[in-house]
């Protein structure tokens, strides 16, 4: 029996093209929603911000619902990683590790508006997938900020602090980051002692 041959095209294998393919979409959409609101969007605009035609859409997401889930959760994993390393790396009590990790994510907010939107505005309510892969990154924001407190507390007041500290966020963020980020961080750092 003969072995089939992969196709390679400028050198790269089929799946490799497809996962690069889907890298630029995901980048395209957290671009256009940043920009425009997820339900201002459409697939065309994604994937002209992509340089992609819409077939190769398909290719990866089977909607836009799943190309936003899937934007939303490259946004959150990349920023908790960042936020548990900065944690890690910070010195200090616990205490002092978590208002480091509130201050760069706040930080992040506000570098990065787009990223923000998606963060805060844009995922809310699409629908019950959407709603929770929401639920879960939230429950991994939470379970970041009780781990660096050494905290094992009641799931309902690690989801109430978490709400807390997003919500602190919105009105920052909805008001023009017109308060000084420390103000915002010991604002949040309250809440997030109640884990304790």
């Amino acid at each position: 029996m003969a072995s089939r041959t992969r196709r390679h095209y400028r050198g790269a294998p089929p799946e490799e093209r497809r996962a690069q393919r889907r890298e630029q979409l995901l980048l395209a959409a957290i671009q256009v929603y940043g920009e425009r609101g997820y339900r201002n969007a459409t697939v065309k605009a994604v994937c002209e911000a992509a340089g992609l035609t819409e077939r190769y859409f398909y290719e990866s997401f089977a909607n836009s619902e799943a190309l936003l889930a899937a934007a939303y959760q490259a946004v959150v994993q990349h920023l908790l990683r960042e936020l548990a390393a900065t944690g890690a790396g910070a010195g200090g009590p616990p205490e002092a590790k978590v208002r480091a990790i509130l201050a760069a994510y706040y930080s992040k907010l506000r570098d990065d508006p787009r990223s923000a939107r998606l963060f805060l505005v844009e995922v809310a309510g699409v629908s019950p997938d959407v709603d929770e892969v929401l639920a879960d990154s939230l429950g991994r924001f939470g379970e970041l900020l009780a781990d660096t407190l050494g905290a094992r507390p009641d799931p309902m007041l690690r989801t109430g602090v978490v709400g807390g500290v997003l919500h602190i966020a919105l009105g920052w963020v909805g008001g023009g980051y017109r308060e000084p980020i420390d103000e915002v961080v010991d604002a949040a750092l309250s809440l997030c002692l109640l884990l304790k």
